[in-house]
């Protein structure tokens, strides 16, 4: 039999060497789709159902919020087990299926009962379902830091702007790249803008600190007017409202007197923007930066994706945001990507990894006021 099959070869040297070179394109091609991760996936069939509190304790956050979850969830098809953490601010309740079941059929069902249970939760609080991914769909590392790092109060305003950047410019276009589920921000300081009502003001004048709430929720529109016809055009009526900065905010009316006087919020409450209540940050070499993690989507290859999120930051790097102001100070952003960012179970914002392995480093220049600036409004506690 090996005789027969060595005369064969030798007798046909060109088909035996097309054949060979078949074998071998085949091979390549198998070779380019072929996972490869640090160690295989074993997660199992699950889908979380995360919700973000704030003000209660964690106590609270179990009675509340975790509990009604969780028994609104009983009786699911193919539900195996359930479990949850309730700490300051989250509450996680995790549900795990059958290995056999379809994930997207399972977050559907999960998305059914959800809408039962809000009404049982308190006022505002609104759970939503984790990414599709598991604790190994970290496979991206990337930081944004300022090339001149400020000290003190100038330092925060500059966190405040990488955190703006990250979540306004550099976010939305990861999540375009194929295969990734999510991409999660650790570090840096959100704009929001605090109201700090006075009370004795407030006392004076008649007003609950639902008047402040009302005025903001009423000021803070656009409305339309509909359009005037006027020789042969059409001009559209529009009255301008949305807030723009802590100015505005001091200026929006909350109630007029009897002696034709409007009283606005900067009468009884001091406006100023400041940061959010945080629960962490992120370190690299021993200084707060922003740190970000793309998330593969479950089932997809953690190589083919981290290329393509490579390829996605070396495009958004030609249409960075640029900014000429002559009065603002600018701000140089570099982001370094590893070449190969291997799959991690651990959720750890700080790269460990050789300073040999990062390359790619790149720039975006602008001024302070060039990334957006969201506007959130917080009410912290009142003065006396």
């Amino acid at each position: 039999m090996i005789e027969k099959l060595v005369r064969f070869s030798v007798n046909n040297r060109g088909l035996v060497f097309a054949l060979a070179l078949i074998l071998a394109g085949l091979g390549w091609t198998s070779f380019q789709a072929l996972p490869i991760d640090a160690v295989p996936d074993i997660t199992n069939n699950q889908v979380q159902v995360n919700t973000a509190v704030e003000g209660l304790t964690p106590e609270e956050i179990e009675r509340y919020i975790t509990v009604p979850i969780e028994n609104g969830m009983g009786g699911l098809a193919d539900l195996v087990q359930t479990r949850s953490i309730s700490r300051f601010g989250l509450s996680q309740v995790t549900l795990v299926f059958e290995d056999g079941v379809d994930i997207y059929r399972a977050r559907q069902m999960v998305s059914e009962r959800l809408q039962g249970v809000v009404s049982d939760l308190p006022a505002g609080i609104q759970p939503g379902l984790g990414p599709v991914t598991t604790g190994l769909g970290e496979v991206y590392f990337y930081t944004l830091q300022a090339s001149t790092p400020a000290v003190g109060a100038a330092r925060v305003a500059q966190l405040m702007e990488l955190k703006s950047i990250q979540d306004w410019y550099v976010k939305p276009r990861l999540l375009t790249v194929p295969g990734v589920a999510e991409v999660n921000s650790i570090g840096g300081f959100e704009k929001q803008f605090h109201i700090q009502p006075n009370i004795r003001q407030m006392a004076r004048y008649g007003l609950h600190f639902n008047d402040l709430i009302g005025a903001l929720e009423n000021t803070n529109r656009n409305v339309g007017g509909g359009y005037i016809q006027q020789t042969g055009e059409q001009f559209l009526v529009q009255a301008t409202g949305l807030l723009k900065d802590a100015e505005d905010i001091r200026h929006a009316p909350i109630k007029s007197l009897e002696s034709l006087k409007t009283i606005r919020i900067g009468d009884v409450a001091q406006v100023q923007l400041a940061t959010e209540l945080r629960t962490g940050a992120a370190l690299v070499n021993g200084r707060e930066d922003i740190v970000g993690t793309a998330l593969m989507r479950l089932g997809e290859n953690s190589r083919v994706v981290a290329h393509r999120v490579a390829k996605k930051r070396r495009r958004s790097r030609r249409a960075s945001p640029k900014g000429s102001s002559s009065t603002s100070s600018t701000t140089a952003l570099s982001w370094w990507t590893p070449r190969s960012a291997p799959s991690s179970t651990t959720s750890s914002p700080a790269p460990c990894w050789s300073s040999s392995s990062w390359s790619s480093s790149w720039a975006i220049f602008g001024p302070r006021s060039s990334p957006p600036s969201p506007s959130r409004l917080r009410f912290s506690s009142p003065s006396s």
